[in-house]
């Protein structure tokens, strides 16, 4: 597909914020909250201009925001672009803060909000509602120590190092070790890694035990009994309850623990061996070499945009629209710091992929992945505000993951041998489950953590409980029981973003099902896919999980129905 086909799309002409607005101080940015909030408001005309004005605003800032972090991660070295991200993270991100609280109660109080169209802004409304029915000045403070707290996780982890035949490596460096087909080999490496992570063991606990502290406070601050029942308000879980995430843990272990289980138990098998040990998990049991899908960003691009345009042709033209506008970085490279995602443009309304393409089977998924974050901010580019365009990750990740497999049966455009696509598409689909138990793992021990006063000992003797029943059911920890105990502290989200990840194992279910609606319905299920990102975040989730015509439900029954289904392709494809 040729770049000089595409419509390059043009930036919105601004109505509220200069054409040249430069964010290179407060100062220039204060006069437009202050008219915001000074503005008199006369009619329900007026108000709607008002809000317009403020996602306009909202809109402008943002992409300032991220043209800063995506250049600054493209090239490490260039301390000027690391500067200007902190200028704004230092100097416009702390002062803009107030105002939002402000611009919150203005449109809340407002004479002329009932007068709003109520079901076009019902959704927005009720989070704007929640904002200001949890926000406490005296909190401020303790999120400005919370957050200073959670950057020493990062801090901790980057330090960890091992050697290894004479080279320094970083845990993530090392555990590519854990592949390698010298069983003895894995070994001596599993051994290095967990002796490294457990001398940090004591500072893991000591600061776990702070920021529970810490959270518990802002908790109680806002009116809560706990930081569970807090966060689901500050998060806008509007749309399911704490009992529906138990139920959720309930049918993974139920439903999904078994089939992983029977996966394990044909590893084992394979590999012959009496003992199934932590270092046995990853290494592949054939000895195959690892799968090679494409070599370079050029070629990852352009297949991609021909999977993409085979799958629907809309889907091919987002990507090439942004390959023509330079909105793709996809290639490792030095100096570009480690990671991928897709970064939301709000006020172009064209989104940009960031990657660290090496060629592997992995950088594939990232880039479909990625790619239908990509769709989603398309078809949702339209709609009038920033706000409708920020969506929960229950439906972002709906995006995502939904094309992960809906863009499967076009991956011959990658693998030209029958056998390595059969095999890509079977490693995909047994780790769409594989994440479930973890997801699940790590939710159940968020809700026990913050409803029940512990020890960091009773937390690790609950954790195992949890292990016992979400983990893994064949590896022998036996000798190294202090790594499985401490399995937990590897996990980011539990120290950085807590409560941040149920999201994902409730996407993963929605995508299973949209794939199999795919396989049954063909391109209508391709057109309620679009419909539902269309639709961005102006309705509720299960609102828009219905609009893609699938249910959004954790209960047994069906996790079960989604299980059988990937079952049975996986027996179709082996």
């Amino acid at each position: 597909m040729e770049s000089k086909t595409i419509s390059i799309p043009k930036r919105p002409k601004r109505k509220f914020v200069s054409e040249n607005l430069a964010v290179d101080s407060w100062e220039k940015i204060k006069p437009l909250f202050d008219d915001l909030v000074e503005r008199e408001i006369s009619s329900v005309e007026e108000l709607e201009r008002w809000m317009l004005d403020r996602s306009e605003l909202g809109a402008v800032l943002e992409e300032d925001l991220a043209w800063r972090y995506i250049k600054m991660n493209i090239d490490t070295t260039d301390k000027a672009l690391a500067e200007k991200f902190h200028f704004w993270i230092k100097e416009i991100s702390p002062k803009t803060a107030p105002y939002t609280h402000k611009l919150n109660l203005k449109l809340i109080e407002s004479l002329y909000l009932k007068e709003l169209d109520q079901e076009k802004y019902r959704i927005y409304l009720r989070s704007v509602k929640k904002q200001i029915e949890i926000f406490r000045k005296e909190n401020i403070p303790l999120f400005t120590e919370m957050e200073a707290k959670q950057q020493e996780y990062g801090a901790i982890s980057a330090k960890m190092s091992i050697e290894v035949d004479g080279k320094k490596l970083t845990m993530q460096q090392a555990a590519q070790l854990l592949k390698d087909t010298d069983r003895k080999k894995r070994e001596g490496v599993f051994n290095k890694i967990s002796a490294r992570r457990l001398e940090d063991e004591k500072a893991l606990d000591d600061l776990f035990d702070e920021l529970i502290k810490l959270r518990q406070q802002i908790a109680k601050n806002a009116g809560f009994d706990n930081y569970r029942d807090y966060m689901f308000s500050a998060m806008g879980r509007f749309d399911y309850t704490v009992e529906d995430c138990f139920n959720f843990h309930d049918a993974i272990e139920q439903e999904i623990v078994p089939i992983i289980t029977s996966f394990e138990r044909k590893r084992k098998e394979k590999l012959g061996y009496a003992f199934y040990k932590p270092w046995d998990t990853t290494v592949d049991v054939d000895g195959l070499d690892p799968l090679k899908p494409f070599e370079g960003g050029k070629m990852l691009t352009d297949k991609s945009i021909q999977c993409f345009a085979r799958l629907r042709p809309y889907f091919g033209e987002c990507l090439a629209t942004m390959q023509a506008m330079k909105h793709l970085d996809l290639e490792s490279k030095d100096g570009k710091a480690p990671g991928g995602f897709m970064y939301p443009l709000y006020e172009i309304g064209v989104p940009f992929i960031y990657m660290n393409a090496v060629g592997s089977q992995r950088d594939l998924v990232t880039m479909v992945h990625e790619g239908g974050h990509a769709i989603h901010s398309f078809l949702s580019r339209d709609l009038a505000l920033t706000e409708f365009k920020s969506t929960p990750s229950e439906v972002a990740e709906l995006a995502s993951m939904s094309m992960e497999l809906l863009s499967m049966n076009h991956w011959d455009i990658f693998y030209t041998n029958e056998s390595e696509l059969k095999r890509a598409k079977l490693e995909q689909l047994e780790k769409a489950l594989e994440t479930l138990p973890w997801v699940a793992s790590i939710d159940k021990f968020q809700h026990w953590i913050y409803t029940t006063k512990h020890t960091a000992k009773e937390r690790k003797e609950k954790w195992l409980d949890i292990s016992s029943k979400l983990g893994n059911q064949l590896i022998d920890w036996k000798g190294n029981e202090d790594v499985h105990t401490n399995l937990w502290q590897r996990q980011l989200h539990l120290y950085e973003v807590p409560f941040y990840y149920i999201e994902y194992g409730m996407a993963q279910l929605g995508a299973i099902a949209m794939w199999r609606s795919y396989k049954q319905l063909g391109e209508k299920a391709l057109d309620n896919y679009v419909a539902a990102l269309k639709l961005g975040y102006t309705k509720t989730i299960g609102e828009i999980y219905d609009a893609a015509g699938i249910q959004f439900d954790f209960s047994a029954t069906y996790v079960k129905e989604l299980a059988d289904f990937i079952k049975k392709e996986l027996s179709e494809l082996k």
